[in-house]
């Protein structure tokens, strides 16, 4: 199988100029990183922090990082400086091998699963999406889950719209509901 980035040079730019007439190579939108985060809140022991930590480094293969509570706020028991989730950015060869595991592998793993929903763009091409179970990635042994750990995975791309970042993502083989 070809890589995403062979793809996208060979196939999906030459579509979107097509469709969009560009008037430049450089004005086809790209993407330009993946961002993981597992939000765990505050009544979570440390243990399910340490165990979101090694899910994400284990699905990206790059260390992820804990996220802390910026202001401290007593309605959620929320203290300034406490980790409250981990996350991690993904750039380059390593954004697109995992783009290609999730759109191939991971996603039609997923329970009835009839594609994903098409309405989870901000405005600006960037699409966002939500896992409720990291069980579906090929690279978790099951047996050792303790926890299930839900994930947020937002697709940053250079698109000015909507329709552009739907047509870009759509050209890279992502399963966009009907």
């Amino acid at each position: 199988m070809t890589s995403m980035k062979e793809k996208y040079k060979k196939e999906v730019v030459a579509e979107l100029v097509k469709k969009f007439e560009y008037g430049n190579v450089n004005m086809v939108p790209k993407v330009e990183k993946v961002i993981l985060n597992c939000g765990i809140g505050t009544k979570q022991e440390r243990e399910v922090l340490g165990e979101a930590v090694k899910l994400l480094t284990t699905i990206t293969g790059q260390k992820a990082v804990e996220t802390k509570a910026k202001k401290s706020i007593a309605n959620f028991k929320l203290r300034e400086g406490q980790s409250i989730g981990t996350k991690v950015t993904l750039r380059g060869e390593i954004m697109f091998d995992f783009l290609t595991r999730l759109i191939h592998n991971a996603l039609p793993r997923v329970r009835d699963f009839r594609g994903v929903k098409p309405n989870g763009f901000d405005g600006s091409g960037n699409y966002t999406m939500g896992i409720n179970d990291q069980s579906i990635f090929t690279e978790i042994d099951l047996d050792k889950i303790k926890h299930a750990i839900g994930m947020n995975i937002t697709i940053v791309t250079t698109a000015k719209s909507d329709e552009e970042g739907r047509e870009l993502l759509a050209l890279l083989g992502m399963p966009f509901a009907k």
